[in-house]
């Protein structure tokens, strides 16, 4: 597999191995075996009290572009690593979680056509969690400790039991925390309290801005700038000593074209269903090498069209089992342009200005800051 020169695959010690090395670093000890290959080679300073920050949707090039934003995070020497490939919320927080590849726990999408052929959406899961279990059926990082409850997760209280949850943290205690101040406040008191050893706080406010109004927006970059002062205040209040470990899933580009598949006759020609997202198509079809021939006429150098076997290494380990979950024929969109599929996606869904899933590397490249406080 040879891949266009200005995509990213992923990479050593990137973003599936972080919650594994903060965990090593905090000494958090699993009831069997340990961590080092899930943390792939990347070590953090050993800490008593280790805090993990996940913004949601900022990656390197957002960090760098707009930097004005961020004079916290531009102090701390950050560095940039890799996200999963697709680079998606579903995919890239499952592999944090598990320390697993896409393919191994099937999170392979914003959507995904289970063997039976059903579209299901991973990101609004509706199945209830024992689908979610019996789906991402691989133990988080968290049910393989010995002491679970020295590990705790603040986010909003509507992701507590939602299907990325319980794919990617199932175990850990989970807290509900509704703004970015009370995330901020309830890691501290953990922390400083001594019941846990390890705080992971979500933070989804940036990719939200980011996929309404996209990241070169005004409002972007206020919200940008919240992010940066409730971090640089994280810092100044978790007990001294603490290693503080900043990190993202994702990044993200502004769309400047939309391809509708519903109506583009020569794209939706022997095309049974599109699964993933529009920057990482999955398409299903009888017909393989006429559908990408005809998907590669159309879009020329807008898109990178593969068939199943060309994609597989891009998902890491891939399960029997997830095999059939990855599209006859996969597209990954080059520049800014989008492939959405109105038969099935919802208009606000296509109409988001910020999006992601490709191989760009402003989706790739996430950044990772360590700093002991």
């Amino acid at each position: 597999m040879t891949l266009p020169s200005e995509f990213v695959a992923p990479e050593p010690g990137g973003l599936a191995a972080i919650l594994a090395a903060a965990m090593m670093a905090a000494g958090l000890e699993p009831a069997e075996g340990g961590f080092a290959a899930e943390a792939d080679g990347l070590t953090f300073p050993s800490a008593r009290r280790v805090c993990v920050v996940l913004v949601d949707g900022l990656g390197w090039t957002q960090l760098q572009e707009r930097s004005g934003h961020f004079p916290f995070l531009r102090a701390r020497g950050a560095r940039a690593v890799t996200t999963v490939a697709p680079s998606t919320t579903a995919a890239a927080v499952s592999s944090f979680g598990t320390g697993r590849s896409p393919g191994e726990t099937g999170m392979l999408g914003y959507t995904v056509r289970s063997p039976e052929g059903e579209l299901l959406n991973l990101i609004r899961w509706s199945d209830g969690p024992e689908a979610m279990r019996a789906w991402q059926a691989l133990p988080t990082l968290a049910e393989r400790l010995a002491r679970p409850e020295r590990f705790a997760v603040l986010a909003p209280g509507r992701f507590a039991g939602s299907g990325l949850t319980v794919a990617a943290l199932r175990g850990a205690r989970e807290l509900a925390a509704e703004g970015l101040d009370e995330r901020v406040d309830g890691a501290v008191a953990e922390l400083r309290s001594g019941r846990a050893d390890l705080a992971y706080v979500y933070w989804g406010e940036v990719d939200h801005v980011g996929h309404d109004l996209g990241w070169g927006s005004y409002e972007w970059g206020e919200e940008a700038s919240r992010t940066d002062s409730e971090l640089s205040r994280l810092a100044r209040e978790l007990p001294k000593g603490t290693l503080l470990v900043v990190t993202s899933d994702h990044g993200m580009v502004d769309v400047a074209r939309r391809t509708d598949v519903a109506t583009t006759p020569v794209l939706a020609a022997e095309v049974d269903l599109v699964a993933g997202e529009p920057r990482a198509s999955h398409l299903f079809t009888c017909n393989p090498a006429g559908v990408a021939a005809r998907w590669r006429d159309f879009f020329g150098e807008r898109a990178w069209v593969v068939s199943r076997e060309e994609a597989l290494p891009l998902f890491g380990a891939v399960s029997d089992r997830f095999r059939p979950v990855i599209g006859d024929v996969v597209v990954f969109m080059r520049g800014r342009d989008v492939a959405v599929d109105s038969r099935t996606q919802t208009a606000g869904s296509i109409a988001l200005r910020g999006v992601h899933g490709s191989l760009t590397p402003d989706e790739m490249r996430i950044p990772l800051a360590v700093e002991v406080v």
